[in-house]
């Protein structure tokens, strides 16, 4: 499983952007795909999740209500729409793709996620 994130880049405070991530070899329908994010202050934290079906979501109490976690199967992806950023959303962006459909409980437990991307690197700055 290749997994592929793209769509970071520069953003002022208060803009949006959208993270794309396309694993490769594995079909999103029967796996739980997770957003995490990864700072040198904070290290790796979870930021949302979303379960196969694309009905069950997760996110992490400092992105709720701003970003959205959301799947098409049949493009086999997944997105984060990232609204209302600011300089504490700096960080690399990776997806990671667990082979079992997860319960909201350890959705994010990055030790439950098999295969991981590379990251997509999200400035926000004025």
């Amino acid at each position: 499983v290749q997994l592929q994130a793209s769509g970071g880049g520069l953003v002022h405070p208060g803009g949006s952007v959208r993270l794309s991530c396309v694993p490769s070899g594995r079909t999103l329908s029967s796996s739980t795909v997770g957003w995490f994010r990864l700072t040198p202050e904070q290290g790796r934290q979870f930021v949302a999740a979303i379960r196969g079906s694309g009905r069950i979501t997760k996110y992490a109490n400092s992105v709720k209500d701003r970003f959205t976690i959301s799947s098409d199967n049949a493009r086999n992806a997944v997105y984060l729409q990232m609204n209302r950023l600011h300089a504490d959303d700096t960080a690399v962006y990776s997806c990671a793709v667990s082979g079992y459909q997860l319960i909201t409980g350890q959705m994010d437990n990055e030790g439950l996620y098999d295969y991981w991307g590379q990251g997509t690197l999200v400035t926000v700055s004025s």
